[in-house]
Parts: structure tokens; C-alpha cells; sequence
């Protein structure tokens, strides 16, 4: 059973749900808006048997209280704090939604430490841009108050119930509760959390302008890659897929009847994909003792 715990951090306190043996490689999982560590739960124990899994609640999500300068690279410089501090050196790294900038982030910092990504309904092209994120970039060419305001209309809670319920046929729908949209909203209503999610928009636009330099990584370094995908998705669009491929030709995609957050739907067909991603890359790798432990079987 995962276990909880806080790390304090340059007097940053950081929530993470640990599991696993410390000595298997390290999993890294990243959330999307507007969620937390709590969005692995169905996950976790399954990922645990190949990793030592790491999620995070980032910072004004979940149990994590903002940053004072609320950004990407803040994020993911506390992210690179923490893996030091748990004495991770390579790793691998889930990207979903507001987790693939500050992943890439800390990937694009040091590649050497990256043994592979598994890419989750994340945007790293302007082909992921559905008509969701219309007046999100009307805001980010022209940042006026007016222009604020319909682009953090979402912030609401029938905005976060459709981050889960948008776009999913109906029977899939069933399958998702109540309850983690809920507890989501419930956890954006502490102090300063909305204002949070504001800034974190706004960066957004920043790392939308750094998609060349991005894309350029991923062509250079070729990073082992998995991409899992919910086809229902409201907001990413699944043009974005092919634009993955496209910069990481070797990379294995899977398209699923799920939706955003693909694994309250999807968890256990998700998690053996990712350990089989996981015990591929290592079989290969000479430098990793579970590869040596592969290749004996």
C-alpha cells in the first residue's frame, strides 16, 4: 500500500504517495488539472510491482500548497529537489495534462537522467489545441482582464466535473465518480488555490511559445517513449498524437475508448502497458542491475 508522506523542501512542503522497492527504477507520476497524486490511486499498487512509483501532489494541487511564484519551472525545479532528496537518479516520467511542462521541464535538464516517457493526453504541439483552449489562447495573444476572465471560466465546479464527464459516451461516464471531481473543487476552494490555477494558465502560454525547443528534445535524444490516449478527450485533440509520432518515430501508441482522465476508465490496461514499457527499456539498458536480472530469465 502506497504510503504518504510530506518533504519539506527549501520551506517548500511537498505531499507524495510512495510505493515500491527503492531499489527498482523510479516512476515519476505527474498529474493534469485538476487533479493529484489521488488520480494514480487505481494504478499504484500494480506500477509498484516493476517501480519505486513517486507522485507528487504538485504545488497548488491536492495536498501541496502553491508556490509563492506559481510556474512551470518552479514546479520543476521542487520536482528535481524532491528526487534528490529521495536519492532517484534515473527515471522514468509519466506526463498527463499540467504535468508535461513541468516534466519536460526537468527531462530537458537533464536527458541523462530520462529512461523513458509514457505520455498521457499531454500537449507538446499546437495540434493538441482543440476549440476547448479558444479563449485560453485568445488570453495568452492578448492578456487583458477581459480576456482573464473567459479563459478561467472553467474554474468552477461544473468546469472540473467536465474535465472527467466531457466528451465521454454515456456508459463511460458511469464509470467515473462523483466523488474525484469533488474532491478536486473541494481542494481548489483553500486559500489561494484559484489564483494559483490562474498563474499556471497564464504560464501555460509560455510553454506553448517553448513547443519548438520541445520538440527539438524529443528529436535529439529520441527518449523511449509510451503514449497512452483517451480518444474522447474534450480538451487535447487527438491530432496531437500523430504530432508525438511524428517527433518520436519508434514510439509505441495505444488510442483507448476513454477520455482526459483515461485512467479512472482504463487504470489496469494502462498500468500493464506501462510496466511492460518499463521492463523493455531496462532489458536493454547495461547499466541498470534489473536489465542484467531481465536478460537471465
Amino acid at each position: 500500500m502506497a504510503s504518504e508522506t510530506r518533504l519539506n523542501l527549501d520551506k517548500q512542503s511537498l505531499f507524495l504517495r510512495l510505493d515500491g522497492d527503492r531499489s527498482r527504477p523510479a516512476l515519476l507520476l505527474l498529474h493534469g488539472f485538476p487533479s493529484s497524486s489521488y488520480g494514480f490511486r487505481h494504478v499504484i499498487p500494480r506500477l509498484s510491482e516493476q517501480f519505486f512509483v513517486i507522485a507528487p501532489d504538485m504545488p497548488g494541487f491536492g495536498e501541496t500548497d502553491p508556490l509563492p511564484d506559481m510556474g512551470f519551472s518552479a514546479i520543476a525545479a521542487l520536482l528535481e529537489a524532491a528526487l534528490n532528496h529521495l536519492g532517484v537518479e534515473k527515471h522514468f516520467i509519466y506526463l498527463h495534462d499540467f504535468g508535461a511542462p513541468a516534466g519536460l521541464t526537468l527531462a530537458m535538464k537533464r536527458p541523462d537522467r530520462v529512461l523513458g516517457l509514457v505520455i498521457q493526453n499531454a500537449n507538446a504541439h499546437l495540434s493538441g489545441f482543440g476549440p476547448q483552449w479558444h479563449d485560453t489562447r485568445a488570453f495568452w495573444r492578448t492578456p487583458t482582464p477581459e480576456n482573464e476572465v473567459t479563459a478561467t471560466a472553467h474554474l468552477t465546479a461544473s468546469g472540473i466535473r467536465d474535465q472527467y464527464t466531457l466528451g465521454l459516451p454515456p456508459d463511460l461516464t458511469g464509470h467515473t465518480s462523483a466523488e474525484t471531481w469533488e474532491r478536486d473543487w473541494a481542494f481548489m476552494q483553500r486559500p489561494g488555490r484559484l489564483e494559483a490555477q490562474r498563474a499556471l494558465i497564464r504560464d501555460y502560454g509560455r510553454y506553448a511559445d517553448d513547443f519548438p525547443r520541445i520538440q527539438d528534445y524529443l528529436r535529439e535524444y529520441a527518449p523511449p517513449a509510451l503514449l497512452l490516449w483517451g480518444r474522447h478527450d474534450a480538451f487535447f485533440a487527438l491530432d496531437e498524437v500523430l504530432s508525438w509520432m511524428e517527433d518520436l518515430p519508434r514510439m509505441e501508441a495505444h488510442i483507448f475508448d476513454g477520455g482526459h482522465f483515461l485512467l479512472e476508465t482504463h487504470g489496469h490496461s494502462a498500468a500493464e502497458l506501462i510496466n511492460a514499457f518499463g521492463r523493455r527499456c531496462l532489458a536493454g539498458d547495461p547499466d541498470s542491475a534489473w536489465g542484467e536480472d531481465l536478460r537471465g530469465d
